[in-house]
């Protein structure tokens, strides 16, 4: 297949703006503004020039700009003076989460764990400053659930001991995402009045936009109204004018040039939050080292829509160190000058080492990056400041990819009237922070308490990608002693033997069984994303296997919990289509519906069966032997797998059911044997679906068709 973009390479939309320093006037935005500076409000990041030389240049056009476009907005900053929004400021880590990440969720337990997933960002991360709760999309679409139904419907979300309480309890602030692609599913009232109740109820402390850069002024409003004090993050470059109503913005996709350049949105409002994030990264140095010296926040996103891609020890220990910092130093990074591009030694430039100055009241912060892969051992500053001089990261000692420590950075952890400036160590494709404060100048309060927290967060080489595999989870119901045996007739017997198959399925960020779709690449774009694409799947069975030829009806079903009173482990949706524990009047031989892989394995083992796998499904339904009933459902199949953090299942056949409207939505439509959809499965009953039946199959060498 060819493309007409290079994957792995910045599109011309996501590369930084080089800022023009010929000084000339009269562009028009302004008069006598210097020319092209209306122009560099597109930008996402102000690229640095390479010359050192045109650097005090380079800051004094950027300091033009914001002036002018502060003029020409109107900016006047009123929504970051609502209290109940201060937060976010100083949001450093946010974290994406799907609800039912395992990490969050216990499957075998049907409960939230959210006490598991806070150690886990403590310990990894230096913890977390706020998660967005992602819920409904790569699920939304299998039946009419719109996006709200997959909050409102979710038991243990809300109230006092829910979810969201425990999680702002830990200091967590929660975002809700809001898919304004969602209009082919159930409808109820408006966007505006679903989302603004749905901010309400949790309630939510902000909302990310998903596909939007920006809310309208009249759904910004709404949420105001809803959730005094609500955070608005939008997907990408926000444009400059709505810097004024919204909060924060996600940097997602954004570019930096070679000498590390200054985030538009960031620097022409200090309170405004960013946070960066390349969600297909397994290096994610570039926007750390963005994020370092911008004095901004990253988003921490390591299951992408059911999809693995862990960040490894070397970048989690750049952020444990970054945030540490950050935290304790906001006022310094919200309040004091800011200075890019910092003068330092010049040895230390040339080999790569760059800063940012922020310094108030006598107190001065270089937050220095490595833009080489060696380390840099030597001073970083022209002189020795008169003072206390901190080297803040040079507090712990750093390990090898083995976990073994590595020599101590040599440079001393305080400084008082030395003449020669400090030697410090920034680590190759690391970051390194220096504290001074001057003669006179009062200890920031808070500077005892992060040296002690710094010396327990050392660098690590370790750059590793942390592999992890799905895999086949075990059923737990087994055909029951007694049960009845396989029909004689009524089944496609598969025979044993190797068999090899090409299964079609539609390229999704789900991927599919290993892996992720995409590494290290840029905005997936099509044709590489909703793409048909093929696998090959072979295996052997060593006994012939028996697939009913039909599914399992309502009236089947009724019989098996008459028989056996069955009762799922959780009751949530539980053939929530049936009236007063009964299969609806003219329904009887229907698909069974609203039941999970639980609920299908359960009524399998009675009958002395278990569900087939997806590649046995195939194989009965390339015969031509499977019949389909009414409505046409999609079919449960052994094939539930985990990696620790995702569970899924592959659904067969296809439905009658089809969201429209949107390529996200989850594959809908009536599909011929060989295509296979991967279900990323929720808990709590979630998995439940009117467009989900099953079928039995039977492992068997005496069933003849």
């Amino acid at each position: 297949m060819s493309y007409t973009f290079d994957p792995l390479v910045p599109r011309p939309i996501d590369l930084p703006t080089v800022v023009p320093l010929d000084g000339a006037t009269g562009d028009g935005a302004t008069p006598g503004a210097p020319r092209g500076l209306a122009a560099l409000d597109e930008a996402k990041i102000f690229a640095a020039p390479d010359d050192p030389a045109e650097w005090a240049a380079w800051r004094e056009r950027l300091e033009a700009w914001r002036t002018d476009a502060r003029e020409r907005h109107g900016f006047t900053g009123a929504v970051y003076e609502r209290p109940r929004a201060a937060w976010a400021a100083s949001c450093f880590t946010i974290a994406q989460v799907w609800l039912w990440d395992e990490l969050l969720y216990s499957f075998e337990e049907n409960r939230f764990t959210p006490e598991r997933f806070l150690a886990d960002a403590r310990e990894r991360f230096a913890g977390l400053d706020a998660v967005v709760l992602w819920h409904a999309y790569p699920v939304i679409g299998i039946d009419d659930r719109n996006q709200w139904d997959f909050y409102r419907d979710v038991p243990g979300l809300t109230g006092p001991d829910g979810l969201v309480a425990t999680l702002h309890a830990a200091g967590l602030h929660v975002f809700v995402d809001y898919n304004p692609w969602d209009t082919g599913t159930r409808r109820g009232e408006d966007d505006l009045t679903e989302l603004a109740a749905v901010v309400a109820d949790l309630p939510a402390d902000g909302v990310f936009l998903d596909t939007l850069k920006k809310a309208e002024p009249e759904l910004v409003e709404r949420l105001e109204a809803a959730r005094p004090g609500i955070v608005l993050e939008g997907e990408s470059k926000l444009a400059v004018e709505r810097i004024e109503d919204h909060s924060s913005s996600w940097a997602q996709f954004f570019a930096d040039s070679s000498v590390p350049g200054v985030l538009r949105a960031h620097w022409y409002e200090r309170r405004h939050m960013q946070h960066h994030v390349r969600r297909w990264n397994r290096d994610h140095t570039d926007e750390l080292q963005s994020a370092w010296v911008n004095g901004v926040g990253v988003m921490v996103w390591e299951v992408v829509f059911g999809v693995w891609v862990g960040w490894s020890e070397r970048d989690a220990a750049t952020l444990r160190r970054m945030v540490t910092v950050q935290r304790a130093a906001k006022d310094l990074l919200l309040d004091g000058g800011w200075t890019p591009l910092a003068d330092l030694a010049p040895e230390a430039r040339e080999a790569g080492v760059h800063a940012s100055l922020f310094s108030h009241d006598g107190v001065s912060l270089w937050t220095l990056v490595n833009r080489g892969e060696q380390d840099w051992t030597g001073p970083v500053l022209t002189a020795a400041p008169a003072g206390r001089l901190v080297d803040l990261t040079g507090l712990a000692t750093a390990t090898d990819p083995t976990g073994a420590p590595v020599a101590p950075t040599g440079g001393p952890v305080s400084v008082d009237g030395a003449t020669t400036p400090p030697v410090v160590t920034v680590p190759g494709r690391g970051i390194a922070a220096l504290l001074h404060v001057a003669p006179g100048a009062a200890e920031p309060d808070w500077l005892p308490g992060l040296v002690e927290d710094m010396r327990e967060h050392a660098a690590s080489r370790d750059a590793r990608f942390p592999h992890r595999l799905a895999r086949r989870v075990a059923p737990a119901a087994e055909p029951e002693a007694g049960a009845t045996r396989a029909p004689d007739a009524g089944v496609v017997v598969v025979p044993a033997g190797p068999y090899v198959l090409t299964v079609r399925y539609r390229a999704r960020e789900t991927g599919m069984y290993q892996g992720a779709p995409y590494v290290e690449e840029w905005k997936p774009l099509s044709p590489r994303l909703h793409d048909p694409r093929t696998l090959q799947r072979d295996g052997e069975l060593a006994a012939p296997v028996a697939v009913a030829a039909t599914e399992v009806t309502n009236a089947e079903f009724a019989a098996f919990v008459d028989a056996t009173g069955y009762r799922p482990a959780t009751s949530h949706r539980f053939l929530a289509h049936w009236v007063d524990g009964r299969p609806p009047a003219g329904h009887e031989d229907e698909p069974v519906t609203f039941v999970d892989l639980d609920d299908a394995r359960a009524y399998s083992a009675w009958r002395g069966g278990r569900l087939p796998s997806e590649d046995e499904w195939q194989l009965a339904g390339e015969t031509g032997g499977l019949l389909r009933g009414a409505p046409v459902v999609w079919n449960w199949t052994e094939s539930e797998h985990s990696d620790g953090r995702t569970r899924y299942a592959m659904l067969k056949g296809g439905a009658d059911h089809e969201s429209t409207g949107s390529e996200w939505y989850f594959d809908g439509g009536v599909q011929r044997p060989e295509f296979s959809a991967k279900l990323l499965l929720p808990g709590l009953g979630l998995a439940r679906s009117s467009s989900i039946g099953f079928r039995c199959a039977w492992t068997t060498d005496e069933v003849t068709a």
